[in-house]
């Protein structure tokens, strides 16, 4: 078991389901104070909330946030800084799929795409970075990123654009921060199954990973405690893929038109 400060705190974006819930959770399990963000479903957040403080006995706040809009993100950091006194960890979860040719892909979408997948993250990074360098923290920051930022697939030109830059960011950062003591690592999650229901589907993909399932967010959650713990001190600047084998050399993929374009629409 990962070794934990019980000062530190937390701040998880886009935590009320899914990836970021699993990772909210676990870092409550492990003793941490967890602030979370929601968009739209704050019944869900409170009911993670209702989880952290009921089964760990940790505290949560909760933020609705539209992270897409470009001033969200210092307001959240400082607003998470007068609730906890100071802050630890971001980690920078929230995040949107979208795919389409991008010869048909409105450029809504691709602003919207660009502006919460790329944008809000690198804004809460600045502001949650100027708050460590101040206080002294020798913090943590881990970015949801995705394997998809790792590997082409067709139809997949701004989601998987937005990951990848996200992963070359994080690198950079990494390097900005060493000095300071404060590491910035990036996990890349594979397929993983953030719904219930649909069972013959997410069978039918699990069994096109090499390990024969499919991920969950508990697993993403693991690999973040364990980012953020003493055990991982010597660790910075990297991308972490959580995902079965999924995108490793050799991994056999049918890319054309009539089976979805790969493992992500089966």
């Amino acid at each position: 078991m990962a070794v934990v400060d019980d000062s530190k705190k937390v701040l998880v974006t886009g935590a009320s389901r899914g990836i970021g819930k699993g990772i909210a959770l676990k870092m409550a399990s492990q003793g941490y104070d967890v602030a979370i963000t929601y968009r739209s479903e704050k019944g869900e957040a409170e009911a993670v909330a209702h989880s952290i403080e009921q089964d760990y006995g940790r505290k949560c706040i909760i933020f609705h946030a539209d992270l897409s809009n470009e001033h969200t993100a210092e307001d959240l950091v400082g607003k998470t800084i007068k609730e906890f006194g100071h802050l630890n960890i971001l980690v920078n979860n929230a995040g949107l799929t979208i795919t389409s040719p991008i010869a048909e892909m409105e450029i809504e979408k691709i602003n919207y795409l660009l502006n919460l997948n790329l944008k809000a993250p690198l804004l809460l990074m600045r502001a949650a970075i100027r708050h460590m360098k101040e206080e002294k923290i020798r913090g943590n920051i881990i970015n949801i990123a995705s394997t998809r930022g790792k590997r082409a697939y067709p139809v997949d030109a701004v989601y998987g654009g937005t990951k990848a830059a996200l992963i070359r960011a994080t690198e950079s950062v990494a390097l900005e921060c060493a000095p300071y003591g404060i590491r910035v690592n990036c996990i890349a999650p594979g397929a993983t199954r953030v719904r219930d229901g649909n069972d013959q589907f997410y069978e039918k993909l699990g069994n096109k990973i090499p390990l024969k399932r499919m991920g969950t967010p508990e697993d993403i959650g693991q690999a973040a405690v364990w980012l953020v713990s003493d055990q991982a001190s010597y660790i910075t600047g990297e991308t972490i893929k959580i995902d079965g084998g999924l995108i490793l050399p050799g991994m056999p993929e049918d890319v054309s038109p009539e089976a979805g374009y790969g493992w992500g629409k089966i």
